[in-house]
């Protein structure tokens, strides 16, 4: 039943959210969506005056560069991803796994088109994983470095602080995110309010800051810095982190909270906060070193430094549950090995925890805080991931506005051409930090990147030779049934990625145990590039060699976690098969991947596959086929 449902409750979620009102997805939104974006102020303005770019803060600097982080939030948050992107959604879903199969669907299956949107969005989830790595850092550090400012002394104190609080952040997914998430929402709400509050008391010092709204005063700054003015993009980018979030957690809360709560609450107080601490930097110069900590009254900085903790928190906590859904989409799609998901809801399907990603982050990111201690020193590292994700939205979203928005097209594909213009220069400032520190998120994204090229052409290497070793069902059947084994009562469902060949499961059976059961069905499981299936689409069934054999394929979406003993019980109801649970055995083959020279791939990827196949979590476990109920036979394939 809950098979079916999955997509009815998913449907009416986004055209009505169920029972809960627009200002509560909005509410939820503050909370979920605009963590990481809502903490850059924390380091923004504080890095465009550090050595690394040799400006002064002058009154011409100081408009200049807050008038470049406006222009940075209109163009590339405001005008791509709340105004424009948003129309991109795959039935609802956003992100760039789900942007990445929706122009796959505007191209020829098998193209070289097709292909290399492929690799784009490999590599923009490859990047994708590198900030989930760096975003925890880095907002954690800022938030508890406001220490360095409210109590000196207790510098030493910063880098264990940091890794405490991200371990126990890490240790606490397993128990999920809903009880937690329900204060998000409120949590988020008074911090924004509170940058709002600082800003606003900065902002009496000096109200000419509002001038930087003129965009003249960023167009001066490049005339007075020259070509070389473009490297302080590195600095400015940091206030557009976060963008990727409000497309990625799209299918939540629908696009029209997301984009009330930016335009009428987020995006003010951002830039309320920015031109407080640009009033400030005018005022004492020296307050550059830390501006939003000192911008504070000094009565309330300790109080500061919690809510921005929590914030960091927040913040990270999107990251992560965000890391989930793009594994559990990649997963699905065929790109990474199935691994272990957990559900930590009973109401809400999206909420999940995945163990090996959630480890593999929590090492990640404690290493990243014990090799660069500073929230300066990972700001170098931070911008070239997002920069190289933007960009793969920007090219992906230009695919599919030439190829489905007739109407539209003809203003976004020159929207697309700014778009691209202006991450290409941030990719280009931030590159040049690659010694600093950027070459971390460049060398992660590269070795995720192999690691889900190499599992999707082994799984095809893997599948071809299946094939070509393989005896055709429509042949084997008709002589098989001319000296038919025994025959033993029950139902034998075997497992199978290709419909049309015997699988290895049943050739096993035969030879070892030289039974054959009442009823027979070759399974096979395909996951849709559409987040639902629909229930039309669900399930088809077909009788092959008389009415003791049939082909079932069943179909998921690449947002569903596969159920395939409900999906069979549900058969009946379709006027199918009736499927006992307690009467039916599930037979799979477990592949034990052997490499060799001269094949496919070169030797140390196939090795490479080879262990990742051997500790992906079983298909039986990632289709929720029951341990008692499954009888596991294995074969050795040389790719």
């Amino acid at each position: 039943m809950a098979v079916t449902s999955n997509t009815n409750s998913h449907a009416h979620g986004h055209n009505g959210h169920g029972n809960v009102g627009l200002f509560g997805l909005i509410v939820g939104a503050i909370g979920v969506v605009f963590g990481d974006i809502g903490t850059s102020p924390l380091y923004t303005i504080k890095e465009a005056f550090i050595p690394h770019y040799g400006l002064t803060p002058d009154h011409a600097t100081v408009l200049g560069i807050l008038s470049l982080i406006f222009w940075a939030l209109m163009i590339v948050v405001t005008s791509k991803y709340v105004t424009i992107i948003m129309r991109a959604d795959n039935e609802g879903e956003g992100g760039i796994m789900a942007l990445m199969a929706l122009a796959q669907r505007t191209l020829a299956k098998g193209s070289r088109s097709a292909y290399a949107v492929g690799i784009l969005g490999i590599f923009g989830a490859s990047l994708f994983f590198g900030d989930g790595v760096i975003t925890p850092a880095i907002t954690t550090l800022s938030a508890i470095e406001g220490l360095e400012v409210a109590a000196p002394q207790l510098h030493m104190w910063i880098v264990p602080m940091t890794l405490a609080v991200l371990v126990l952040l890490f240790c606490s997914q397993r128990f999920g995110t809903e009880r937690v998430g329900k204060v998000f929402g409120p949590v988020m709400v008074v911090w924004f309010l509170s940058l709002a509050a600082i800003g606003i008391w900065n902002i009496g010092h000096n109200p000419e800051v509002f001038h930087a709204l003129n965009p003249v005063w960023a167009m001066r700054f490049f005339m007075e810095h020259g070509w070389h003015g473009i490297f302080i993009l590195g600095a400015v980018v940091l206030a557009v982190t976060g963008g990727e979030a409000l497309y990625a957690d799209m299918g939540h809360f629908g696009a029209r909270p997301i984009r009330h709560a930016w335009y009428w609450f987020v995006l003010p107080a951002l830039m309320l906060n920015y031109f407080g601490q640009g009033s400030l930097v005018l005022e004492d110069p020296a307050a550059a070193r830390n501006p939003f900590y000192i911008a504070v009254p000094e009565w309330a900085r300790f109080p500061m430094i919690a809510l921005a903790t929590a914030a960091a928190v927040i913040a990270s906590q999107a990251v992560i549950t965000g890391a989930y859904s793009v594994a559990r989409q990649a997963m699905q799609l065929g790109y990474i090995p199935r691994m272990l998901i957990k559900h930590t809801s009973k109401e809400t399907i999206g909420q999940i925890y995945v163990p090996g990603i959630n480890w593999t982050l929590m090492i990640a990111v404690i290493a990243l805080v014990l090799t660069f201690r500073t929230s300066t020193a990972l700001a170098s590292a931070y911008g070239v991931s997002v920069s190289g994700t933007m960009l793969i939205d920007t090219l992906l979203l230009a695919l599919v506005a030439r190829s489905t928005w007739p109407r539209a097209r003809a203003w976004v594909l020159p929207m697309c051409l700014l778009f691209a213009i202006v991450e290409v220069a941030f990719l280009i400032a931030n590159g040049s930090k690659f010694l600093d520190g950027a070459w971390f998120p460049v060398v992660l994204g590269l070795l995720v990147f192999t690691v889900l090229r190499t599992w999707r052409r082994g799984r095809e290497l893997l599948h071809a030779e299946i094939r070509k070793e393989g005896i055709q069902i429509d042949t084997f059947l008709p002589g098989l049934m001319l000296a038919p084994p025994v025959r033993v009562p029950g139902t034998a469902v075997f497992m199978t990625a290709q419909t049309g060949v015997v699988p290895h499961a049943l050739l096993h059976n035969l030879k070892h145990n030289k039974v054959l059961h009442e009823r027979n069905v070759f399974l096979t499981v395909e996951t849709l590039n559409v987040p639902y299936a629909p229930k039309e689409k669900r399930l088809k069934i077909d009788s092959i060699g008389g009415e003791d054999f049939y082909r079932v394929v069943i179909k998921f979406g690449f947002m569903e976690t596969p159920d395939v003993p409900l999906a069979l019980m549900r058969s009946c109801d379709l006027g199918g098969i009736h499927f006992d649970p307690m009467e039916t055995t599930y037979f799979a083959s477990r592949e034990t991947v052997v490499a060799s020279r001269h094949r496919g791939m070169p030797v140390w990827r196939d090795k490479l596959f080879a262990v990742m196949h051997r500790n992906a979590a079983p298909a039986t476990g990632f289709f929720r086929i029951p341990g008692n109920r499954l009888v596991e036979l294995g074969a050795q394939v040389e790719i």
